[in-house]
Order: C-alpha cells, then structure tokens, then sequence
C-alpha cells in the first residue's frame, strides 16, 4: 500500500525535460500494478489479446517506457525478489480484499452496473509471473537494464541511487525514502495526466522530485526518526500503523522522544498493537537486503523481436508499434553499449 509520508513531505515539481540525460531507477512492480488497475476496458476489465492473455502491463510498459526513452531518460528496472515474512500479512489482507473486490464485481455484473463494475474491477489486480517474466522480456528488447533485487525493490532502488548509479528512484509510493533513498521522482508519467483508479476521468499531474536531505531538515529530524515515524503511520511490514496517529502527530512524538525509540514505540502502545517487537520491523528496514549484482548495461533496441512480441504474439496494432520503434531506431541507432556514469 505504500507508507503514508504525503502529507509531511514537500516536492518540487519539475518538468521531464529536467531529467533529460538522467538514469531513473524504477520500482517495477510499483509501476506494473499501476498498469494493472488503470489500463482496463469499459467495463473495468483488462485488455487481453485475441488468445485471452492479458495485455495491460504490457500497453503501459511499451508505451511509456518508449516516450520517456524518446525524452531522453534512461531507465533502470529493479524487479522484487522474495518478500520478508512480516509482509505476509499485508500480502494476505491485500490478497482477501482483492477477493471480496472480485465477488462485489460479479454482483454489479449481474445487474450490470457499469459504474460499480469498473469501481470493483480495477480493486482486483493481481501481478502472475507469467507477466513479471513477459515485462522482463520487453524491457530486455527496449535495450533497458534488469536489476532482480533479493527482497524489496525500493530498497535495491534506493541502494543504487546512494551509490550514485542513478539520480533518483522512480516509484508512486514514499516506501523508498524509508530505506534511504536520497531522491525520489513522482508521477514519472508522458501524458501529464493520470487516471482516476476506478472513477472515470483524468488527474492533471506534473513530476515531482522529493529531496530527503532537504526534508529530514525541513521536519527536524534524521533517518532513523522517519523509519519510526513510519512504523507509527504504518509500513507493509506492519499494516494500519498505531490506530489515531496520523503522520503529523507521529513527528510530534518522535521529536520528543528523540533518539529514545524503546520510550516512544511503549508511548504509543505499539505491543497492544502487533504481536512482535517494534525493533524486529525497525531494523528489517535499516537492513534489507540488497545486492551488487546486476550489469547497467545499455543496449540497442531489438526491433524485429519488439514487432514479433507485441503484435504478432498479442495483437498489438501494427501502426502504432511500427511508428514508436522507427522513432526509438533514430533515437538509439549508431549507439554503442554504456555503462551508467552519466547522469
């Protein structure tokens, strides 16, 4: 669901020219269920091609990537690796909300109810890995570098920025900031414009860059302080956050308590709360694993396999796709492979 830090952050919205040359590593999965739950039929189901198999990642994946690659940025996909076992819980509670979504949707069916198939619909998106593996491969044949994080896909994200391999994460969630991510590029989006989840209509939206040196600052408080005020307001690791503490209330507290987490967290009654200890999610966070291993390799676009994936295989239109990859090919062509060092 992503940690509720919005209402306590500031961005500065910033144009895509602004990140013209700029390495931007994205939290995949995070874009991916965007794709899921926006890019749907009128009646809030997903595209499929004529074999039945879903097509809306893969519309939202090639059509975005391409036009931000036509802009100039050059993208990194980090995908998520295996899940820590205290986000079950949140796995479990996403996985039973999706299936009373899926029955509310069949009753709107009946009756059809457009409205209310479209609201429930978009409510029950769920990622296969036939589709992580079908992603992977366009990606591959934009010529885009794959980075398989072992755990958490922010928290690899965030590792490469700090390590300079890019200027910042590309995620719709704050969840990065909390594993130390030192900028954060919102709302990453061509179109400047955003579908209302499951209303019908447009949000007029603009990049924003989150700074957290500037926000630490700006809140009076450092690194270790936000990863427990997140813990209050609530992480993927602990669903919900203490009830009645919102995040402008959670900063109150942890400005008072300071540094003195065992006084804050027994303050807000965090074992009435959760059936395991504050620091067992406290230091999940500060030490999730990430790892090295990964080529940042840019290559050419694989033109014809582009072609054979999207509208041989799934029907995609033969004229849009012919013209985004001879604008890619004049992009690309003549380039030979780098390494991320310019950004």
């Amino acid at each position: 669901m992503g940690v509720a830090l919005k209402d306590i952050t500031t961005a500065k919205e910033i144009d895509l020219d602004f990140l013209k040359g700029k390495t931007i590593v994205l939290d995949t999965y995070n874009i991916l269920y965007q794709f899921l739950t926006t890019i749907r039929g009128r009646d809030g189901m997903l595209l499929k091609d004529s074999k039945g198999n879903v097509t809306s990642h893969l519309v939202g994946l090639f059509t975005r990537t391409s036009n931000l690659m036509q802009r100039g940025l050059k993208l990194v996909f980090v995908f998520d690796g295996k899940a820590p076992k205290l986000k079950q819980k949140e796995q479990e509670k996403r996985s039973t909300l999706k299936s009373e979504a899926e029955k509310k949707y069949l009753e709107a069916k009946k009756i059809g109810d457009k409205e209310e198939m479209r609201k429930y619909a978009s409510r029950t998106s769920r990622l296969s890995k036939d589709m992580v593996e079908e992603s992977k491969k366009l990606i591959s044949l934009l010529g885009l570098p794959i980075v398989q994080a072992p755990s958490e896909g922010e928290a690899q994200a965030a590792y490469m920025v700090g390590k300079n391999e890019g200027f910042a994460v590309g995620s719709q969630d704050f969840d990065s900031l909390i594993h130390g991510a030192i900028k954060l590029v919102r709302n990453l989006s061509i179109s400047g414009k955003r579908k209302k989840g499951s209303s019908i209509g447009y949000d007029t939206i603009k990049p924003e860059l989150i700074d957290l040196s500037e926000n630490l600052n700006n809140l009076g408080i450092d690194q270790n302080q936000l990863i427990a005020l997140a813990m209050i307001v609530g992480t993927d690791y602990n669903p919900g956050g203490i009830k009645g503490i919102g995040p402008k209330n959670a900063l109150k507290l942890v400005k008072q308590y300071k540094t003195d987490f065992d006084s804050l967290f027994k303050e807000v009654k965090w074992n009435e709360n959760f059936d395991f200890s504050w620091t067992e999610v406290y230091y999940l966070i500060k030490k999730m694993p990430t790892t090295d291993n990964y080529n940042l390799n840019f290559e050419n676009v694989s033109t014809e396999e582009l072609y054979e994936l999207l509208v041989n295989q799934h029907d995609f239109s033969e004229q849009r796709v012919k013209s985004t990859l001879e604008k890619l090919k004049k992009e690309t062509d003549g380039k030979q492979q780098k390494s991320l060092g310019d950004f």
